[in-house]
């Protein structure tokens, strides 16, 4: 039996479609089952929140994990923030333990040179650090990362009358400062030459510490301190100002030790020190961040 030619001619367009459908469908790249790529949006909203720059722990992950002891000699000024801030290095790198020697900075310096086991010096002034780093001692460039100026301390009652720097040369006053091998010394020497003053000095100190606990003790009319011992010392000091301190700024300087037992856990403590999360530590302490 014949097909009448209308539907010979729907079925030759039906087929014709058909094919066309099935070559379209062939062209038609194979996808995978996974997930398409995040875009930058979406890898931005992923990623945690938090400040930009690198916690203790993230610093340490980079070398691989920080463990065991670190132990840093230290300028004696230093002593609260840094056990402050160990606590808080502690806490990121739980496998790491800070101990301190704090002390006058010459002498730390001298016990660095005759190769007493530690892993970071921070010296209160560039001159001590020298002594290390003349020795072959230190490793890398010492970096700059605090200073400090002088501040007078009296004990809360003023029993000497101290309202400036001049006032230190008054006959009968006792005045205590660091001795002039110690960057406080070296310091106080310093303003006192500058202002053309030579008080009878009661006793000279082998650091900064030393000088605080005989005011606070009422042992000494009037010392010289730096403005952070004073902030320590809370109200059992009255600190007093002079202009002549900014022509004797000190310069703290930190650097890893060559002989260091643990130079990794050297390398990530001072990382620390010099980022942010330290910075807002050392500012409340009364210290100036470069």
């Amino acid at each position: 039996m014949s097909i009448p030619p209308v539907r010979r001619r729907l079925s030759l367009l039906c087929s014709a479609l058909t094919l066309s459908l099935l070559g379209a469908c062939a062209l038609q790249p194979t996808t995978t089952a996974s997930s398409p790529a995040p875009t930058d949006s979406s890898a931005a909203t992923a990623a945690p929140t938090g400040s930009a720059s690198p916690q203790p722990s993230e610093t340490a992950a980079a070398n691989g994990p920080v463990t065991g002891e670190v132990k840093v000699l230290a300028a004696a000024s230093l002593t609260d923030v840094f056990q402050q801030l160990a606590t808080v290095f502690q806490q990121a790198n739980p496998g790491v333990h800070v101990t301190f020697e704090f002390g006058g900075s010459s002498t730390l310096a001298q016990q660095i040179v005759a190769k007493a086991p530690a892993d970071v010096f921070a010296a209160a002034s560039p001159a001590t650090m020298k002594t290390v780093t003349d020795a072959g001692d230190a490793t890398g460039t010492p970096a700059v990362f605090l200073r400090n100026l002088l501040e007078i301390a009296v004990p809360p009652s003023n029993p000497g009358n101290v309202t400036a720097l001049a006032d230190l040369a008054k006959p009968g006053l006792k005045v205590v400062v660091c001795a002039v091998a110690v960057p406080c010394g070296a310091a106080a020497q310093k303003v006192f030459t500058a202002a053309n003053l030579t008080p009878t000095i009661a006793s000279y100190e082998q650091d900064v510490r030393g000088v605080l606990t005989k005011v606070e003790a009422g042992e000494a009319d009037a010392g010289l301190v730096y403005q952070t011992d004073v902030k320590v010392a809370g109200d059992k000091v009255k600190g007093i100002d002079f202009p002549e301190a900014a022509g004797a700024i000190n310069n703290y300087p930190i650097a890893a030790l060559a002989g260091a037992p643990n130079p990794s856990a050297a390398a990530a403590w001072i990382a620390f020190i010099t980022g942010p999360q330290a910075r807002q530590a050392f500012l409340d302490a009364g210290f100036q961040v470069p």
